[in-house]
């Protein structure tokens, strides 16, 4: 399980942590729900699913950007998370699958099926897999996005 580390120093980080535990998991189930999508429109080619997966993919990259944003400024912050290679790992598994969905969002502006067979199919799941795996990660995260409690007895 991740440390948690309490930060009394920096308002910022009691600011910006809170926001990309909200906005992560949001982004990562944007990813892995295009996937599915794409999966379901390769197998029966109804236009609706290459619809469902182009506002999937494009709801993830902008929940995925406000949390890349908020684990950027986490990161220089954070004494803690900038120690650990754990974080680093999260932070570039995270920044990767955004940058790949990036790429899948310009493959699905594409009409018809060449905008999901075969490249937007081989980007969603790289990038699924990617975003699956921070997030598999960011149990082992040194955690700093703890405010200081006080003891209210």
């Amino acid at each position: 399980m991740a440390k948690i580390v309490e930060r009394t120093d920096s308002k910022v980080a009691a600011v910006t942590g809170p926001i990309y535990l909200l906005l992560f998991p949001i982004a990562v189930v944007c990813f892995v729900g295009a996937l599915l999508t794409d999966l379901t429109y390769a197998s029966n080619a109804i236009i609706e699913w290459l619809n469902f997966s182009e506002w999937l993919i494009a709801a993830g990259l902008v929940f995925g950007g406000f949390a890349a944003l908020a684990s950027l400024i986490e990161l220089i912050v954070a004494a803690p998370l900038r120690s650990n290679i754990v974080g680093w790992g999260h932070i570039f598994l995270f920044w990767a699958a955004w940058i790949v969905e990036l790429f899948n969002a310009f493959v699905h502006s594409v009409d018809g099926w060449t905008a999901v067979v075969p490249t937007g199919l081989i980007l969603s799941i790289i990038g699924s897999i990617l975003a699956v795996l921070a997030a598999a990660t960011i149990f082992f995260v040194p955690v700093a996005w703890v405010p200081a409690r006080e003891d209210r007895r």
